[in-house]
Order: structure tokens, then sequence, then C-alpha cells
């Protein structure tokens, strides 16, 4: 146990020295969501409402598909995974590492954003707390299992950062964070509800507790947990 903590909170300070775990999970999200706040605020005031939440899912979609899928490509695909065999250390664990480090570091952006949102721009606390928080792990962990995914699966950065865009932008898009979803035709409000982002806005906003919102977020994330264990099964029998 000594052993996986120590290496989580290794990975956790490497991520903190890697300049573009740093961009994706921090600089960027914070950056826009001072930017992008602003403006909602002064072009449509109702927007205080849920303001914590869409930059919350905002920063957190993006750490999930553009950063944690980065430093999996590079452990899988480079000589870290002989490292791994040799050192007789089971492949997920390198994963479940990464996962956790991604976790604490995107958490934290979305504490800073609890806290930095009303003072900067009056947007409205949740009123329940405790199912906030609940909905923003939740949340937050479906989001890390899809880029997971992405990470062990694909081999290059470049078809990352393609298949990445694919993803974010229709995330943004079309949940909800950046417009009402019915402004959205019907086909498009139908295709938004395949991404966590969707189901995440709709928890995150939610005073209570609704199994319901719940269950499309855990269907994801059986499917992307199921995905992983195959690949990394094959990884490591290869």
């Amino acid at each position: 146990m000594k052993a996986f903590l120590y290496s989580t909170m290794l990975q956790w300070k490497l991520d903190l020295r890697n300049k573009g775990v740093i961009i994706t999970y921090y600089v960027v999200p914070l950056i826009f969501f001072a930017f992008i706040g602003s403006i909602f605020v002064s072009t449509n005031p109702a927007s205080k409402d849920t303001l914590i939440q869409s930059m919350s899912i905002f920063a957190i979609t993006m750490g999930a598909l553009l950063g944690i899928p980065i430093s999996l490509i590079e452990l899988y695909n480079k000589d870290i995974k002989k490292a791994y065999k040799v050192g007789n250390i089971p492949l997920w664990l390198g994963a479940v590492i990464n996962f956790i480090s991604a976790f604490i570091h995107l958490f934290i952006v979305s504490i800073i954003i609890l806290f930095a949102a009303p003072i900067m721009f009056g947007a409205t606390v949740p009123t329940n707390l405790v199912i906030y928080f609940i909905s923003l792990a939740s949340f937050l962990t479906v989001s890390l299992s899809l880029g997971t995914v992405l990470g062990i699966y694909i081999k290059t950065t470049s078809k990352l950062t393609m298949i990445s865009q694919l993803l974010f932008l229709p995330s943004l898009m079309l949940s909800g964070i950046m417009f009402p979803v019915n402004m959205l035709p019907n086909i498009l409000v139908k295709v938004g509800n395949i991404f966590p982002a969707t189901w995440g806005l709709k928890v995150m906003t939610s005073n209570t507790f609704k199994v319901e919102l719940f269950i499309p977020l855990l269907i994801i994330f059986v499917i992307c947990v199921g995905l992983s264990a195959y690949k990394l099964y094959k990884i490591d029998i290869d």
C-alpha cells in the first residue's frame, strides 16, 4: 500500500513538472474561466446560476480528453512499458496511478473555480454542496475513464489530437455549457446525450440526488473500464 501511495504522489509531482500537463490541467481552463466567464455574465446574467458547473465541466473535459491520454501513450508505447514488465509490475497500475493523479489535479482546478467564481463574477454557489461534490466526483471519474481508453488504444499523439478534438468540441457545443440545449435541433440534442459532459451538467446543476441522471454516467464508465481492461490484457500478453 505504501508503494502504491508513493507511486501516486510521485506521478502527481511529475505531472506538476510537465509543462504540457500544467497547461492542459490548469493554465488553459483557468484562462478560459476568467475570459469566458466574464463574457457569459455580461451577456446573460442568468448564467451566474450555472457558471461554476459549466466552467468545471470545461476544465474536466479538457483534462480528461487532452491531458491524461498523452501520459498513457508515453507509458504504454515506450520503454517505460518494458521497465514495468522487467520489474514484474502489473501494467494496469500505470493507468490507475495516472488516473488518480489526473483526478487530484482536476479536482483542485474545480475547487479553484468554485471559490473564485462567486468572487469574480458573483456566480451562484450550489445550494447542496454534498450532492454537488458527489456529482463532480462522478463526472470526473467517468470523464477520466474515457480519457484512459483514448490513451490506451491510440498509439500516436497526432492521432490522439485529432480524435480528442472530435470528442472535445461536441462535448462543449452539445452539452449545454456554452448555450441552452433547447436552442439545438432534436437530432443534435440526441447526439449530445452520448457525451459525459451532457449528463455531468445535469447532475451538477441538480439540487437533489436523482438516480436516473447518474445511470448514463454509470453505463459510460462500465463500458470504458471494460474496454481498458481488455486492451491492457492484450498489451500484457504481447
